[in-house]
């Protein structure tokens, strides 16, 4: 599990993908987000700037995020 420290009210997705190196570049998380790839908090995430905030978990290609 990675725990990512969220130090603004909210990051968007595609951007969480991009920091956490799950994604290589910007292109490939949007692609994830757009294959169905990405859950947040259980369900699909299709929405490639979604707000995510802290308490959330989102699962990716077997790795989870937690955001604190």
């Amino acid at each position: 599990m990675i725990t990512f420290e969220l130090t603004t009210a909210y990051i968007e997705l595609i951007k969480l993908l991009k920091i956490t190196r799950i994604a290589e570049s910007g292109g490939m998380a949007k692609v994830l987000v757009e294959n169905g790839e990405v859950r947040r908090n259980g369900e699909i995430e299709t929405r490639k700037r979604a707000k995510i905030t802290k308490g959330e978990t989102i699962t990716v290609l077997g790795k989870t995020i937690q955001i604190v």
